[in-house]
């Protein structure tokens, strides 16, 4: 009989001007990014979250804190590369994975498959076992200020 954990992420970064953006492992076109000690993917971000809490392994700041030069400006997707590695070093597999980005500006549509292939290919599986939904918050909210970012993220391995 197959195991399952569920682990759920949130993660929130802010926006500023001349920075690039990163969102699901893909670059975006846009004027803005995020302010982070990382390449700032948000999405990563709250996705790394998620599969730590699959297995009470702590949350990404555990795992690679902001403190570290060692992880200044990394590519998000290594990170998620490593923490992948942790579940597969525990015997567990992702088994599907479903994110939500609310984000005021840019428009996300035109991105989201290229997300979706690029984070299934960091966690070895299928485009189908990745969900990536985008929405804005109605102009509410810092978020729909264009000051920030949120993402949620949920994700089940099983063994």
């Amino acid at each position: 009989m197959n195991e399952f954990r569920i682990g759920n992420g949130f993660d929130v970064h802010a926006i500023a001007e001349g920075l690039p953006m990163w969102l699901g492992g893909v670059r975006i076109e846009s004027g803005t990014g995020f302010v982070a000690h990382s390449d700032g993917d948000v999405a990563i971000h709250a996705l790394c979250d998620a599969l730590l809490g699959c297995l009470a392994l702590g949350d990404i700041g555990k795992h690679f804190p902001d403190t570290s030069d060692d992880w200044k400006g990394i590519d998000s997707k290594k990170l998620l590369a490593a923490v992948v590695g942790m579940i597969q070093e525990r015997g567990w597999k992702v088994g599907n994975v479903d994110i939500t980005i609310a984000l005021q500006r840019p428009k996300l549509a035109p991105y989201i498959g290229q997300m979706r292939s690029a984070l299934a290919s960091v966690m070895g599986v299928a485009e189908d076992a990745v969900s990536v939904k985008a929405t804005t918050t109605e102009n509410l909210g810092f978020v729909g200020r264009g000051e920030g970012c949120e993402v949620w993220a949920t994700a089940l391995i099983f063994k």
